[in-house]
């Protein structure tokens, strides 16, 4: 039950709670509310939101604040957006424990401030890591093996802004025969469950393979790869910390399609080659959760830091939204 949801109901509340369809929304927010580990990300946020003092207009709750902005990152809405969506929804207030006969909606300014108070103090990586300490203590997180992987992000192209000028921390590239602008997010993946443990972000065109060593955690024993990190064992970062790592990368596509299967060792390469891709294929899913139902597919933001901190925490709630069916089982048995 949401603890900070109102003692009474409102007779609007009361007419809602009898409807009898259940929306897709609700559906998420009762999901989540349930694995979301509220008390704990809060006693990570809590020594740095701001305290009641004598004067001046006391702070919204930080359970509040903490659920708007994850709404905003479920909806990919503006700090505007937020604000009007929760006027609007009544499975939203529910959400937030909002009864508007009592109290008001926090504003976008607020929600504002928030988001910059956890890039100050760097919390959406402590997010991240409190999210997985969870996991790992449920058995949902392991460590023998990682997957790596990067994906663009489109940022905007238009210079019709104050400055007149494209984002200078983006950059373009080439991937295929179209031309992209915006930045890479790199991800290291437990091979296990398909969870991320790290996030790196670069502008699109730093090539995937130079953020490999950033992307491991350092206790595994296999990671695999596409194509794209050829090579990658034979870098001095690589060699320096992560020398006994057995690196499985695919072979390059033109390659495997030239392989004769009728010779027993070309058949026995592309069987290994479909080995390699069913277990490399987990990397793409936390990338189909952020951008697919998170809806998060263009930068919201300038400049690489503020959009890291948002991938932090979408790649930590990507995480709770993929195992929602067993920590919910878990809950139940």
């Amino acid at each position: 039950m949401n603890p900070t949801a109102p003692t009474q109901i409102s007779f609007a509340q009361a007419e809602y709670d009898k409807k009898k369809k259940r929306t897709r929304r609700e559906v998420l927010l009762e999901k989540m509310e349930q694995v979301v580990p509220w008390s704990r990300l809060m006693e990570v946020i809590e020594p740095y939101y701001p305290k009641s003092g004598k004067r001046g207009r006391p702070p919204i709750g930080l359970e509040r604040m903490l659920r708007m902005y994850f709404v905003q990152q479920w909806y990919g809405l503006a700090d505007e957006a937020v604000e009007d969506a929760v006027y609007d929804s009544v499975a939203l207030r529910n959400f937030m424990g909002i009864d508007l006969s009592r109290t008001s909606v926090p504003d976008a300014t607020t929600l504002m401030g928030f988001r910059h108070l956890l890039e100050a103090h760097d919390l959406p990586k402590a997010i991240l890591v409190e999210v997985n300490v969870m996991l790992m203590e449920r058995g949902l997180l392991m460590t023998q093996g990682t997957l790596v992987d990067a994906t663009l992000i489109a940022a905007p192209s238009s210079t019709k802004n104050k400055e007149h000028a494209r984002d200078p921390e983006m950059h373009q590239a080439k991937k295929g025969n179209q031309w992209h602008f915006g930045m890479k997010a790199h991800i290291g993946v437990d091979a296990e469950s398909g969870l991320v443990h790290t996030v790196m972000t670069t502008p699109a065109n730093a090539h995937d393979v130079t953020q490999a060593h950033a992307l491991l955690h350092g206790q595994e024993e296999v990671v695999f790869a596409d194509s794209g990190y050829r090579g990658v064992e034979k870098r001095q970062e690589i060699e320096d910390k992560h020398a006994e790592v057995d690196w499985q990368i695919a072979m390059m596509p033109g390659k495997r399609k030239a392989l004769d299967k009728t010779k027993a060792s070309h058949a026995v390469k592309d069987k290994l080659e479909k080995t390699k891709a069913s277990v490399r294929a987990k990397v793409e899913h936390p990338f189909r959760v952020i951008k697919c139902q998170f809806g998060h597919r263009k930068t919201r933001y300038r400049g690489l830091a503020k959009n890291t901190s948002q991938l932090l925490v979408m790649f930590a709630l990507s995480n709770l939204w993929m195992v929602r069916k067993r920590m919910i089982q878990g809950l139940a048995a």
